[in-house]
Order: C-alpha cells, then sequence, then structure tokens
C-alpha cells in the first residue's frame, strides 16, 4: 500500500486531490501538508503535518514519521502572484522542488511534480503546441517550471529517481478557489454567474487557453503515478489538456443555461501579457500514448456540472 505524502496541500489541486487519493489508497495513507494549518475539511480527515519545502528537515520528518513512498508536490506559487514576488516564487518553487528531490533521494520515494502550460512561451509554436519545442518563458513561474522539468529529469536519468509530472492548464474546480494564476478567470466567472448574472473579465476576448476541469486534472495526476515506467519517454513534461477556449466560448456555455448573463472586460494588461505569451492549445498525443490519457469533460459537460455544483455550494 503506498504512502503519500501531498505538499501544499490546502492549494486548489491539493484540497481536491488529497480527498480524492484517500478514497483510493485509505484516509490514512495520505498525508496532506501546508507551511500553515488553516481551516480545510482535509485537515481532520486524515494526517496532516505543517511542512515548509524550504525547510528540508520538516520534509525528512514527515517522511519517517509516516513510511512515505511517493511525494506529490503540489508546494508553488504561480503566475500572476509570482511576477509580484518572484523571488518567493524561485524560492518556493525551485529551492522547495530541489529538498524534495534530496529527501525523495534519500529515502528512496517516488515523485510528481507537476509542470505548466507556462513552460511555454512567446517563441513557442502556439497552436497545437508539440510536446518537444522550443521553450523559453517570460514569467518566472515559468521558467521555474521549465527548470523544475529539467531537474526531475536528472534526478531520473543520474540518480534513477521515480520522477513523473505533467504540464497542466488552467485547471477549473468548483470546490477550492484558485491562487493567483493567469486562467484564475475560467473559475471566478462561474461564481459571478450564478450570483450576479455577470461577468467582468480581465482578459481580451479571442484570447485562448487550454483548460481542464479538476476531476479530470486528479485522474491525470493518479493515472501517470500508477503507469508502466518502462512505457513513459517523457517522465516529467507530459502535456495534457482537455479543451481550449476563449472569455466569449466559456461565455457562451454559461448562457445555455443562463441566458441572460453577460461578460464584459476590463483588461489587466499585466496579466494579458502572461497570457499572450502561452500556447493557444497543446498536442497531447503522448500523454495518450504512454499513459492512457483520456480527460471526461468538455467545455458543455464542465459548465453543465459548474453551474449544477455551485448553485447547490452558494445555495442560490
Amino acid at each position: 500500500m503506498k504512502k503519500i505524502l501531498v505538499t501544499g496541500a490546502l492549494g486548489q489541486i491539493g484540497t481536491e486531490l488529497v480527498r480524492y487519493m484517500r478514497g483510493i489508497y485509505g484516509a490514512d495513507n495520505v498525508i496532506a501538508s501546508n507551511r500553515r494549518k488553516r481551516e480545510n475539511p482535509i485537515v481532520e480527515e486524515g494526517p496532516f503535518e505543517i511542512i515548509d519545502v524550504t525547510n528540508p528537515q520538516g520534509i525528512v520528518d514527515a517522511v519517517k514519521k509516516h513510511k512515505v513512498d511517493t511525494i506529490i508536490n503540489l508546494a508553488a506559487i504561480l503566475s500572476a502572484v509570482g511576477e509580484k514576488e518572484p523571488a518567493a516564487a524561485w524560492n518556493i518553487n525551485m529551492n522547495g522542488l530541489y529538498n524534495v528531490l534530496e529527501v525523495a533521494r534519500e529515502f528512496g520515494c517516488a515523485v510528481c511534480t507537476p509542470s505548466s502550460i507556462a513552460a511555454f512561451g512567446p517563441s513557442s509554436p502556439k497552436d497545437d503546441t508539440p510536446q518537444d519545442t522550443i521553450m523559453r518563458p517570460s514569467t518566472m513561474y515559468g521558467v521555474t517550471k521549465v527548470a523544475g522539468e529539467l531537474l526531475c529529469d536528472y534526478y531520473f536519468q543520474k540518480f534513477n529517481l521515480d520522477t513523473r509530472g505533467m504540464r497542466f492548464p488552467g485547471l477549473i474546480s468548483n470546490v477550492a478557489l484558485p491562487g493567483g494564476g493567469t486562467t484564475d478567470y475560467a473559475v471566478h466567472i462561474y461564481y459571478e454567474a450564478i450570483k450576479h448574472k455577470k461577468y467582468t473579465c480581465f482578459l481580451e476576448k479571442g484570447t485562448y487557453m487550454d483548460m481542464m476541469y479538476m476531476p479530470d486534472a486528479l485522474d491525470a495526476i493518479v493515472d501517470l503515478m500508477e503507469a508502466d515506467p518502462s512505457k513513459l519517454r517523457h517522465r516529467n513534461a507530459f502535456n495534457v489538456t482537455a479543451m481550449s477556449f476563449d472569455p466569449e466560448g466559456i461565455a457562451a456555455a454559461i448562457k445555455k443555461y443562463i441566458p441572460e448573463f453577460e461578460i464584459a472586460y476590463d483588461v489587466n494588461p499585466d496579466i494579458q501579457k502572461i497570457a499572450d505569451s502561452w500556447p493557444n492549445s497543446l498536442d497531447d498525443r503522448e500523454a495518450r500514448e504512454q499513459w492512457g490519457w483520456d480527460p471526461k469533460y468538455d467545455l458543455d459537460a464542465m459548465t453543465k456540472d459548474m453551474l449544477e455544483k455551485l448553485s447547490k455550494k452558494l445555495k442560490i
């Protein structure tokens, strides 16, 4: 039975991933951790440790205490926040990852560290961005993600450490709010549609980006970690996607259920610049071929589920 430590577990992905994995592997076998404790159901539903990934001793203590054999490293500062705090983004995203990998090397743990579409840059192909292509990101977040992919590759090649990862697009959740990313509008638009029947978007119309509904993202992490290692040729940098749309596209999907919904625009030039540097769409054939990646939700299916779940959550 796996013993899995999840860092950054109280963030958008971790909040759902911990509960999902506990349902698969057992509550006692998935240890949630975060650099500070705050109110969250997963804290009370199973083991929880306070871990700051920039302090390697905290990781060591948790791994030894719980006999951890797998680390899902979700501790990160995201794109928009990272541009305001680049030093902190480097420290957590890179020094934190280095600490996780060193502890994993010492104790023989497998490691999953998600990368991002932010690893691509303005010179990358915009449409059907290939698995292997030029990657020169223009944000600190993107720089840390490219460097993180390479560092994980190094630990696999040098130390035979079982490292794996995927390049996530924007993730949309009906449970936890996002934490300062460029694609956050695609979550907030659903809340505003239900509460106010209108939304003011900080990105321009026509800004296409890849997106994914959180249930598919959870499956991606579990499926990749369970995949046959002999079939993985791109261990730490799999393109994965489920859909690509612009603000007008998601607004049109919402209008099928809320006809009076209106979208307006008040563009944030700093965030728009980041979005413009990212792909419009990804080619994820390698993930499909190497470990069976197969998302279940497209835009319409996600919109229907989001509106139903959020209406119950918000009691509207």
